[in-house]
């Protein structure tokens, strides 16, 4: 097993089943119901010094899924071009996402959502078994739907962790 497989299970072992495309709409749901939760005050609430705050996240989950639905778009349409990585933190720094209210990070999260969920569920069955190149990496775009699943619930699951026993 390569250094990126290794990397990437750790998020595919998180789906709960193999409806993905199911799961998608499960973690999206859950994603909403904390967020809706929350104040514009947790929104900008970070756990420790240097951590991202809850707008930060969430805005680093929207970032994410369009990068990964891009990908799976070009693998789909059969692109061989090669896609380099991107640099998380980077983004994060750089998002705005403090300049925005937590009400519009989450009607772009659910815009973001439901487009990913339309894209994923129309395509046939040959296209999800398409492979790409990512930063050197051979992925199937099925596989990029899945890790959009389970990028999602490794977030869930650190909000819950450490950031909402905080309130």
């Amino acid at each position: 097993m390569t250094d990126f497989e290794k990397y990437i299970q750790r998020y595919l072992d998180l789906v709960p089943s193999e409806n993905w495309v199911g799961e998608l709409k499960i973690s999206g749901k859950q994603t909403l119901e904390i967020y809706g939760k929350l104040s514009e005050e947790h929104g900008n609430f970070a756990y420790a010094e240097g951590k991202w705050t809850l707008k930060t996240l969430l805005q680093h989950l929207i970032d994410t899924e369009k990068v990964f639905a891009y990908r799976a778009l070009r693998f789909s349409r059969k692109d061989q071009s090669l896609v380099s990585g991107f640099d998380e933190e980077s983004w994060a720094d750089n998002s705005y996402a403090e300049t925005r209210t937590l009400k519009s990070l989450i009607k772009e999260f659910k815009l973001t959502r439901k487009l990913s969920i339309k894209f994923f569920k129309t395509l046939p069955a040959e296209a999800l078994q398409l492979i790409g190149i990512v930063n050197g990496n051979e992925i199937k775009v099925e596989t990029i739907g899945k890790l959009t699943v389970g990028h999602n619930l490794h977030h869930l699951n650190i909000i819950k962790e450490r950031y909402l026993p905080s309130f």
